[in-house]
């Protein structure tokens, strides 16, 4: 385990740190399907966090867990890319950047009382093994909210598919109703979920996008995402593109 963040505090106010918020909000925020998708997940972790543990899985530069230190949290991200982790290092409200494997926490039993995973189970060799690993860490009474590539219509456009693939490294998607079996296996209780994305023809414009979109396709997109919300709000909730889920650890 490493540890890449020392404190910054005094940096806080410095020009150099307000560009580095704004260059993370446009990379985090301005995105076609991260701003709601985050945006739900934190309203799930709730907005007064003060003195809760709060771990992001495979958190990159440690952005949303430093959303949530924001709102009180002690906030940790865990992630592999060093090079991430040393960018979130200048951010105005960075979490404690942890150098370390999602698929062996190197954290106690019961550690945290929130665990935030975004869109990242799809890529891990093993994603029921993380999921053991962030149940393992979150304390009984304590909730995940996280979020997965569900893509459930992705046999309808085989090429596309194959092309998201490839150029995100999805190992495996994941439904609702996978997850609900996952997470129960696991000692926690599916309590909500959510698609985006959810009708067919949004579903192949994700994967349009995914496939054809460019380095910044799912930013530039980001006008659209009025749009795509109000046809989410039209469809039924049971399929899509991304499965946002909560759950809580049962009490032992």
């Amino acid at each position: 385990m490493r540890v890449t963040c020392p404190g910054t505090a005094g940096l806080r106010h410095h020009g150099g740190m307000r560009t580095a918020d704004a260059v993370a909000f446009i990379g985090h925020q301005v995105h076609v399907c991260r701003f709601r998708e985050a945006g739900t997940l934190l309203r799930w972790l709730g907005r007064d966090l003060r003195g809760l543990r709060v771990l992001d899985v495979a958190g990159g530069d440690g952005y949303w867990a430093g959303q949530a230190r924001k709102r009180g949290a002690r906030a940790v991200s865990i992630d592999l890319a060093r090079s991430k982790m040393l960018r979130g290092r200048t951010l105005s409200h960075p979490p404690a950047l942890i150098e370390g494997d999602a698929l062996r926490l190197p954290f106690a039993d019961a550690s945290f009382d929130r665990v935030l995973s975004i869109c990242a189970i799809e890529h891990f060799d093993d994603g029921p093994a993380a999921l053991s690993e962030m149940a393992r860490v979150l304390a009984p009474g304590g909730e995940l909210v996280m979020s997965a590539d569900a893509l459930t219509r992705a046999g309808s456009w085989p090429r596309l598919f194959d092309a998201h693939r490839r150029r995100f490294h999805v190992q495996r998607t994941y439904t609702h109703t996978q997850l609900d079996e996952l997470l129960a296996e696991r000692g926690l209780e599916l309590l909500d979920h959510s698609y985006q994305f959810r009708s067919a023809a949004a579903e192949r414009g994700y994967l349009s996008l995914s496939a054809h979109g460019g380095r910044y396709g799912f930013n530039a997109a980001a006008v659209l995402t009025p749009l795509v919300a109000l046809g989410d709000a039209l469809t039924p909730n049971d399929r899509g593109s991304v499965v946002l889920v909560r759950a809580r650890r049962t009490a032992s």
